[in-house]
């Protein structure tokens, strides 16, 4: 059974950073591509970033340079941090094996004030 609960958002300003952390039970992260997502109301849930097996790594378009997947391997959990946010980054993150669209968690709001 698969079990992925996401931590660490918040409020911050904008320019602010945090770091997301995503515990994963039921998936192995070290074998499995591994994503970030994130959703607003009204709006369709958006790839943020991509971290692959092989540890090759994509972002969106909007966040390349500002944000970072990684995982960790001992904690069989996969980390967001995310540098220079702007209002934009509000939503509801969530994580997942990349291409899947079941077993989502809850996620964790990130607010970023302008």
């Amino acid at each position: 059974q698969v079990q992925l609960v996401e931590s660490g958002g918040g409020l911050v300003q904008a320019g602010g950073s945090l770091r997301l952390s995503c515990a994963s039970s039921g998936i192995v992260v070290s074998i499995t591509d591994m994503g970030w997502y994130r959703q607003t109301p009204g709006k369709s849930r958006e790839m943020v970033a991509v971290v692959s097996s092989g540890r090759r790594t994509s972002y969106a378009a909007s966040v390349k340079g500002r944000f970072t997947i990684s995982r960790g391997s001992a904690e069989n959990s996969v980390y967001l941090q995310m540098n220079s946010l702007n209002p934009e980054g509000t939503a509801i993150y969530c994580c997942n094996a990349a291409g899947t669209n079941k077993d989502w968690g809850k996620g964790t709001l990130v607010t970023v004030s302008s």
